[in-house]
Protein backbone atom coordinates (compact mmCIF):
# COMPACT_ATOMS: atom_id res chain seq x y z
CA UNK A 1 0.00 0.00 0.00
CA UNK A 2 1.65 3.20 -1.34
CA UNK A 3 1.48 6.50 0.49
CA UNK A 4 0.99 8.22 -2.30
CA UNK A 5 -2.22 6.26 -2.62
CA UNK A 6 -3.56 6.52 0.08
CA UNK A 7 -6.30 8.44 1.41
CA UNK A 8 -6.23 10.99 4.30
CA UNK A 9 -7.19 9.72 7.50
CA UNK A 10 -6.54 5.64 6.46
CA UNK A 11 -5.31 3.93 9.14
CA UNK A 12 -2.70 1.37 8.82
CA UNK A 13 -1.97 -1.56 11.44
CA UNK A 14 1.63 -2.83 11.40
CA UNK A 15 1.91 -6.41 13.60
CA UNK A 16 5.29 -6.18 15.58
CA UNK A 17 4.36 -10.09 16.81
CA UNK A 18 3.38 -11.30 20.43
CA UNK A 19 0.20 -8.94 20.10
CA UNK A 20 2.13 -6.09 19.77
CA UNK A 21 0.98 -3.50 16.74
CA UNK A 22 1.46 -0.67 15.91
CA UNK A 23 -0.67 1.98 14.12
CA UNK A 24 -0.28 4.47 11.43
CA UNK A 25 -2.61 7.15 9.54
CA UNK A 26 -2.26 8.56 5.99
CA UNK A 27 -1.16 11.79 5.49
CA UNK A 28 -1.44 13.42 2.59
CA UNK A 29 1.31 16.36 0.72
CA UNK A 30 0.18 19.67 1.58
CA UNK A 31 1.16 24.04 2.32
CA UNK A 32 1.32 25.17 6.14
CA UNK A 33 2.95 27.85 7.84
CA UNK A 34 6.32 26.96 9.54
CA UNK A 35 7.21 28.62 13.04
CA UNK A 36 5.53 31.40 14.87
CA UNK A 37 4.27 35.01 15.08
CA UNK A 38 5.64 37.91 16.68
CA UNK A 39 2.55 37.47 18.74
CA UNK A 40 2.68 33.40 19.59
CA UNK A 41 6.37 34.44 20.82
CA UNK A 42 4.68 37.47 23.03
CA UNK A 43 2.46 35.08 24.21
CA UNK A 44 4.74 31.97 24.93
CA UNK A 45 6.73 34.18 27.30
CA UNK A 46 4.16 35.86 28.83
CA UNK A 47 1.96 35.07 31.96
CA UNK A 48 0.17 32.80 30.15
CA UNK A 49 2.46 30.69 28.78
CA UNK A 50 5.45 30.88 31.27
CA UNK A 51 8.38 30.32 28.98
CA UNK A 52 11.53 32.42 30.03
CA UNK A 53 11.41 35.77 28.75
CA UNK A 54 14.77 37.42 27.14
CA UNK A 55 16.19 34.30 26.14
CA UNK A 56 16.95 33.19 22.44
CA UNK A 57 14.53 29.84 22.42
CA UNK A 58 11.51 31.56 21.14
CA UNK A 59 14.26 32.61 18.25
CA UNK A 60 15.00 28.87 17.22
CA UNK A 61 11.08 28.52 15.65
CA UNK A 62 11.87 31.13 12.81
CA UNK A 63 9.68 33.77 11.32
CA UNK A 64 5.91 32.36 10.42
CA UNK A 65 6.99 31.31 6.90
CA UNK A 66 5.17 29.06 4.22
CA UNK A 67 6.56 25.59 3.64
CA UNK A 68 5.61 22.54 1.49
CA UNK A 69 5.28 18.74 2.15
CA UNK A 70 5.64 17.36 -1.40
CA UNK A 71 5.01 13.62 -0.59
CA UNK A 72 2.51 12.18 1.44
CA UNK A 73 3.42 9.69 4.06
CA UNK A 74 2.26 7.62 6.93
CA UNK A 75 3.04 8.61 10.65
CA UNK A 76 2.21 6.98 13.91
CA UNK A 77 -0.93 7.75 15.47
CA UNK A 78 0.82 8.07 18.80
CA UNK A 79 4.60 7.88 20.27
CA UNK A 80 6.13 4.63 20.22
CA UNK A 81 5.26 2.83 23.23
CA UNK A 82 6.84 1.31 26.22
CA UNK A 83 5.32 -2.08 24.82
CA UNK A 84 6.16 -1.81 21.62
CA UNK A 85 9.58 -0.70 22.11
CA UNK A 86 10.60 -3.43 24.42
CA UNK A 87 9.18 -5.66 21.40
CA UNK A 88 11.94 -4.38 19.00
CA UNK A 89 14.48 -5.08 22.13
CA UNK A 90 13.22 -8.19 22.90
CA UNK A 91 13.51 -9.73 19.07
CA UNK A 92 16.43 -7.64 18.08
CA UNK A 93 18.66 -8.00 21.33
CA UNK A 94 19.11 -4.30 21.15
CA UNK A 95 20.64 -2.23 23.87
CA UNK A 96 20.35 1.75 24.47
CA UNK A 97 22.97 4.09 24.76
CA UNK A 98 21.65 4.97 28.12
CA UNK A 99 21.97 0.62 28.77
CA UNK A 100 25.55 0.33 27.54
CA UNK A 101 28.33 0.71 30.23
CA UNK A 102 29.26 4.25 31.10
CA UNK A 103 25.50 5.52 29.62
CA UNK A 104 23.85 7.69 31.49
CA UNK A 105 20.59 9.40 31.00
CA UNK A 106 18.62 12.25 31.98
CA UNK A 107 15.81 10.92 34.84
CA UNK A 108 13.82 12.85 38.03
CA UNK A 109 15.59 13.51 41.00
CA UNK A 110 13.53 12.19 43.82
CA UNK A 111 15.36 13.83 46.68
CA UNK A 112 14.68 17.24 44.58
CA UNK A 113 11.95 19.45 46.61
CA UNK A 114 11.73 22.75 44.36
CA UNK A 115 14.09 25.24 42.32
CA UNK A 116 15.03 27.31 45.18
CA UNK A 117 15.65 30.02 43.40
CA UNK A 118 16.39 32.69 46.15
CA UNK A 119 18.88 30.38 47.37
CA UNK A 120 20.53 28.62 44.09
CA UNK A 121 18.62 27.38 41.28
CA UNK A 122 17.98 23.35 41.85
CA UNK A 123 16.45 21.69 38.70
CA UNK A 124 14.55 18.04 39.04
CA UNK A 125 16.60 16.73 36.67
CA UNK A 126 19.80 15.26 36.72
CA UNK A 127 21.70 12.31 34.51
CA UNK A 128 21.58 8.99 36.21
CA UNK A 129 23.49 5.61 35.21
CA UNK A 130 21.48 2.49 35.62
CA UNK A 131 18.48 4.35 34.79
CA UNK A 132 17.03 3.47 30.76
CA UNK A 133 13.55 2.92 28.77
CA UNK A 134 13.24 0.26 31.39
CA UNK A 135 13.40 1.87 34.28
CA UNK A 136 13.40 6.23 34.06
CA UNK A 137 13.06 6.82 37.50
CA UNK A 138 9.29 7.35 37.67
CA UNK A 139 7.86 7.58 41.12
CA UNK A 140 4.91 5.10 40.21
CA UNK A 141 4.80 1.68 38.10
CA UNK A 142 5.21 1.46 34.54
CA UNK A 143 2.57 0.98 31.93
CA UNK A 144 2.79 -0.79 28.37
CA UNK A 145 0.84 1.78 26.76
CA UNK A 146 3.22 4.93 28.00
CA UNK A 147 5.03 6.62 25.47
CA UNK A 148 8.89 5.18 25.88
CA UNK A 149 11.45 7.60 26.89
CA UNK A 150 15.07 7.44 27.90
CA UNK A 151 16.11 6.79 24.30
CA UNK A 152 18.34 8.58 22.14
CA UNK A 153 18.56 9.12 18.25
CA UNK A 154 20.31 6.67 17.57
CA UNK A 155 17.58 4.63 19.84
CA UNK A 156 14.66 5.63 17.61
CA UNK A 157 16.71 5.34 14.15
CA UNK A 158 17.29 1.52 15.34
CA UNK A 159 13.87 1.12 16.06
CA UNK A 160 12.92 2.50 12.79
CA UNK A 161 15.54 0.23 10.92
CA UNK A 162 14.75 -2.74 12.78
CA UNK A 163 11.63 -2.36 11.83
CA UNK A 164 11.73 -1.60 8.20
CA UNK A 165 13.84 -4.98 8.10
CA UNK A 166 11.12 -6.59 9.45
CA UNK A 167 8.51 -5.44 7.00
CA UNK A 168 10.95 -6.11 4.11
CA UNK A 169 11.47 -9.98 4.98
CA UNK A 170 7.61 -10.20 5.41
CA UNK A 171 7.20 -9.07 2.02
CA UNK A 172 4.94 -6.30 3.83
CA UNK A 173 6.65 -2.96 3.31
CA UNK A 174 6.33 -1.73 -0.29
CA UNK A 175 9.43 -1.29 -3.02
CA UNK A 176 11.33 2.48 -2.38
CA UNK A 177 10.11 2.98 1.18
CA UNK A 178 11.66 2.77 4.88
CA UNK A 179 10.43 2.97 8.29
CA UNK A 180 12.30 6.27 9.94
CA UNK A 181 11.75 9.23 12.08
CA UNK A 182 9.80 12.19 10.54
CA UNK A 183 11.81 15.63 9.41
CA UNK A 184 10.64 18.94 11.13
CA UNK A 185 8.63 19.75 8.07
CA UNK A 186 6.75 16.27 8.22
CA UNK A 187 6.46 16.84 12.00
CA UNK A 188 5.06 20.48 11.99
CA UNK A 189 2.86 19.79 9.17
CA UNK A 190 1.33 16.61 10.83
CA UNK A 191 0.92 18.27 14.07
CA UNK A 192 -0.91 21.07 12.88
CA UNK A 193 -3.73 18.95 11.51
CA UNK A 194 -3.91 20.15 8.17
CA UNK A 195 -4.60 24.05 9.12
CA UNK A 196 -3.12 26.32 6.96
CA UNK A 197 -3.23 29.13 9.84
CA UNK A 198 -0.09 29.94 12.10
CA UNK A 199 -1.55 28.74 15.26
CA UNK A 200 -0.17 28.07 18.60
CA UNK A 201 -1.46 24.70 18.99
CA UNK A 202 -3.30 22.13 16.60
CA UNK A 203 -6.78 23.08 18.42
CA UNK A 204 -6.21 27.36 17.84
CA UNK A 205 -4.81 29.87 19.56
CA UNK A 206 -6.47 29.43 22.75
CA UNK A 207 -5.07 27.50 25.62
CA UNK A 208 -8.13 27.55 27.68
CA UNK A 209 -9.01 25.60 25.14
CA UNK A 210 -7.02 22.67 25.76
CA UNK A 211 -8.46 21.00 28.89
CA UNK A 212 -8.90 17.36 27.73
CA UNK A 213 -7.01 17.52 25.13
CA UNK A 214 -3.00 17.24 26.21
CA UNK A 215 -0.89 16.25 29.20
CA UNK A 216 1.21 19.14 30.23
CA UNK A 217 1.39 20.89 33.85
CA UNK A 218 -1.50 21.03 35.68
CA UNK A 219 -2.70 20.96 39.12
CA UNK A 220 -2.01 17.45 39.74
CA UNK A 221 -0.05 16.34 42.99
CA UNK A 222 3.35 15.12 42.44
CA UNK A 223 3.69 11.22 43.57
CA UNK A 224 3.42 10.99 46.97
CA UNK A 225 3.51 14.62 47.31
CA UNK A 226 0.99 17.20 48.47
CA UNK A 227 2.54 20.29 45.37
CA UNK A 228 2.26 20.80 41.75
CA UNK A 229 5.06 21.39 39.60
CA UNK A 230 6.05 25.12 40.17
CA UNK A 231 6.29 27.55 37.56
CA UNK A 232 3.28 28.27 34.90
CA UNK A 233 0.57 25.38 34.51
CA UNK A 234 -2.73 25.07 33.04
CA UNK A 235 -5.73 25.69 35.85
CA UNK A 236 -6.90 22.10 35.76
CA UNK A 237 -5.97 18.31 36.18
CA UNK A 238 -4.76 16.45 33.02
CA UNK A 239 -4.41 13.42 34.99
CA UNK A 240 -1.07 12.73 35.07
CA UNK A 241 1.86 15.03 36.73
CA UNK A 242 4.27 12.43 34.75
CA UNK A 243 3.51 10.73 31.75
CA UNK A 244 0.08 9.75 30.49
CA UNK A 245 -0.87 7.19 29.00
CA UNK A 246 -0.66 7.54 24.57
CA UNK A 247 -3.93 8.52 23.07
CA UNK A 248 -5.51 8.86 26.73
CA UNK A 249 -7.61 11.43 25.67
CA UNK A 250 -9.20 9.91 22.66
CA UNK A 251 -11.15 11.61 20.11
CA UNK A 252 -10.33 15.04 21.63
CA UNK A 253 -6.57 14.41 22.05
CA UNK A 254 -6.58 13.58 18.15
CA UNK A 255 -6.03 16.76 15.84
CA UNK A 256 -6.82 17.03 12.51
CA UNK A 257 -5.21 13.99 11.01
CA UNK A 258 -6.02 11.95 13.78
CA UNK A 259 -3.00 12.06 15.50
CA UNK A 260 -2.86 11.90 19.12
CA UNK A 261 -0.61 13.32 21.93
CA UNK A 262 1.11 16.08 19.17
CA UNK A 263 1.54 18.76 21.99
CA UNK A 264 2.43 17.90 24.97
CA UNK A 265 3.41 14.49 26.77
CA UNK A 266 6.89 13.92 25.46
CA UNK A 267 9.37 15.56 23.60
CA UNK A 268 9.25 13.85 20.00
CA UNK A 269 12.84 13.66 18.10
CA UNK A 270 12.95 13.94 14.93
CA UNK A 271 15.47 13.19 11.83
CA UNK A 272 17.35 16.46 11.51
CA UNK A 273 19.86 18.28 12.92
CA UNK A 274 19.50 21.56 14.97
CA UNK A 275 19.60 24.93 13.51
CA UNK A 276 18.76 27.40 15.98
CA UNK A 277 17.88 29.85 12.56
CA UNK A 278 15.00 27.67 12.51
CA UNK A 279 13.91 24.42 10.85
CA UNK A 280 14.57 23.85 6.79
CA UNK A 281 11.98 22.44 4.55
CA UNK A 282 14.21 20.11 3.26
CA UNK A 283 15.98 17.86 5.66
CA UNK A 284 18.55 19.27 6.98
CA UNK A 285 22.47 17.36 8.29
CA UNK A 286 25.57 18.66 9.32
CA UNK A 287 28.56 16.73 9.73
CA UNK A 288 30.04 17.93 12.78
CA UNK A 289 28.64 18.24 16.33
CA UNK A 290 24.91 17.00 15.28
CA UNK A 291 22.11 17.93 17.74
CA UNK A 292 19.15 16.06 16.38
CA UNK A 293 15.99 18.26 16.86
CA UNK A 294 12.76 17.23 19.46
CA UNK A 295 9.81 18.92 19.16
CA UNK A 296 6.65 19.27 21.00
CA UNK A 297 6.85 19.73 24.95
CA UNK A 298 6.54 17.41 27.18
CA UNK A 299 4.43 16.33 30.35
CA UNK A 300 6.17 18.75 32.57
CA UNK A 301 6.24 21.72 30.22
CA UNK A 302 4.97 24.76 30.74
CA UNK A 303 1.72 26.16 28.39
CA UNK A 304 4.19 28.16 26.12
CA UNK A 305 6.81 25.19 25.83
CA UNK A 306 3.88 22.98 24.41
CA UNK A 307 3.23 24.71 20.99
CA UNK A 308 3.32 23.24 16.94
CA UNK A 309 6.39 25.53 16.80
CA UNK A 310 8.55 24.96 19.76
CA UNK A 311 12.16 22.87 18.43
CA UNK A 312 14.74 22.05 20.27
CA UNK A 313 18.27 20.74 19.70
CA UNK A 314 18.73 17.69 22.01
CA UNK A 315 22.72 17.78 23.54
CA UNK A 316 23.80 14.74 20.99
CA UNK A 317 22.71 11.76 19.27
CA UNK A 318 23.57 9.31 21.74
CA UNK A 319 21.38 12.04 24.66
CA UNK A 320 18.18 10.50 26.03
CA UNK A 321 16.16 11.94 28.93
CA UNK A 322 12.65 10.68 30.25
CA UNK A 323 10.88 13.81 29.10
CA UNK A 324 11.75 12.42 25.68
CA UNK A 325 10.32 9.92 23.02
CA UNK A 326 9.87 9.42 19.47
CA UNK A 327 6.74 8.75 16.46
CA UNK A 328 7.66 6.85 13.49
CA UNK A 329 6.83 7.54 9.68
CA UNK A 330 6.72 5.41 6.41
CA UNK A 331 8.01 7.15 3.77
CA UNK A 332 10.60 7.86 0.96
CA UNK A 333 14.24 7.80 2.31
CA UNK A 334 15.34 10.92 4.00
CA UNK A 335 18.41 9.42 6.34
CA UNK A 336 22.12 11.05 5.86
CA UNK A 337 24.78 9.53 4.49
CA UNK A 338 26.56 6.88 6.01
Amino acid sequence: MLPLSAQEGEAKRVDLGTGVSLELLAIPPGEFLMGSTTEEKAWATGIEGGATPGTSRESFEGESRPARVKEAFWMGRTEVTMGQFRRFAEESGYVTDAEKPGGTTQCFDPEWTGYRFASGVVHPWKPMEGKSWRDPNFPFPLRDDFPVVCVSWNDARAFCEWLTERERAADRLPEGLVYRLPTETEWEYACRGGSKESLAFWWGDEIEEGEGRLNISGIDFLPGRTRTWPLAKVPWSDGFAFVSPADHYGERGRNGFGLADMCGGVWEIVLDHFDPAGAHEEVHFVDENPRPVCRGGNYFDVPGNARCAVRLGLRGPGYSDSRDGFRITLGTPREPNP
